[in-house]
């Protein structure tokens, strides 16, 4: 498991290279903040990603939510907000599985 760490956006601007996935990130709800972060999957695989991302948060209702299980295609990218309610409230993490790890990378921003 892997701890993600966050690039911190600036107004003079920040540069930004994406870093390797593991088979199972995490990433703590210190750096999500009130209003949490952008998680963005950069995909160069010849394969799709097939991705699990927690979620501990419950419905209106009180139901538990549903883990989310986007599919980043091949030779693309998708950006996913990451929301501080979704971390699991003992842990302190939202876990994020990765179906292939070779020449997938990731960059994770911070909303303030």
């Amino acid at each position: 498991m892997s701890a993600l760490v966050a690039t911190t956006p600036t107004r003079a601007g920040v540069a930004a290279t994406g870093a390797a996935v593991a088979s199972s990130d995490t990433v703590d709800k210190s750096i999500l903040g009130s209003r949490g972060a952008l998680l963005h999957i950069i995909n160069g695989n010849a394969s799709p990603d097939a991705m699990t991302i927690s979620d501990a948060s419950t419905t209106v209702t009180g139901a538990a939510a549903t883990a989310l299980a986007p599919s980043v295609t091949n030779a693309t990218t998708k950006v996913f907000k990451l929301l501080p309610r979704m971390a699991d409230a003992t842990t302190g993490l939202i876990t994020i599985t990765h179906s292939v790890t070779t020449t997938v990378t990731y960059l994770l921003f911070p909303i303030s």
